[in-house]
């Protein structure tokens, strides 16, 4: 989606916050409760993060993150989008500047955590060319936990 514009943002800005209570929201509705995994606004700013707000016509429609943890490896967090604004490869297009973004900070491995709940994400992500790794982080040990991770290659398309 060529009109939607990402802009750098911090984890704890206005709009920012307002975009991750809705994904919060989401999980309760999905899975009961929110996602409890810690995460502190400075981890999500450079030069150990990045996030990201979506933004088409003033209005913010999709958010998400990296941080790095661990040398060379990043973790995707609080990536979303607003429900209208769904199938129309605002993913997609967030996905790939996320993984840019991740390159820029030295990562060479991207990986994220979701659950069986959401199969679409799943979905988006596998045809993305992310696969099943060990499990890690906060929800390592349950059931309903999806981890995936992607190596990402150098690209010319990389910014840095």
């Amino acid at each position: 989606m060529s009109d939607v514009e990402f802009r750098l943002a911090a984890f704890d800005a206005p709009e920012s916050v307002r975009l991750i209570q809705q994904v919060q929201a989401e999980y309760v509705e999905r899975y009961g409760s929110a996602d409890e995994t810690p995460v502190e606004p400075a981890e999500f700013a450079p030069p150990q993060g990045i996030f990201l707000v979506g933004w088409r016509d003033g209005d913010p429609m999709a958010c998400g993150g990296v941080r790095i943890t661990e040398p060379g490896v990043a973790e995707l967090k609080r990536m979303f989008v607003r429900a209208p604004w769904r199938r129309r490869g605002v993913a997609r297009a967030l996905l790939a500047r996320l993984e840019d973004e991740a390159r820029g900070l030295g990562a060479a491995r991207l990986r994220l955590e979701t659950g069986a709940r959401q199969p679409e994400a799943i979905a988006m992500y596998l045809a993305a060319g992310y696969r099943p790794t060990e499990p890690f982080g906060h929800y390592a040990g349950e059931p309903e936990s999806r981890h995936l991770a992607k190596t990402l290659r150098r690209s010319e398309a990389s910014p840095r």
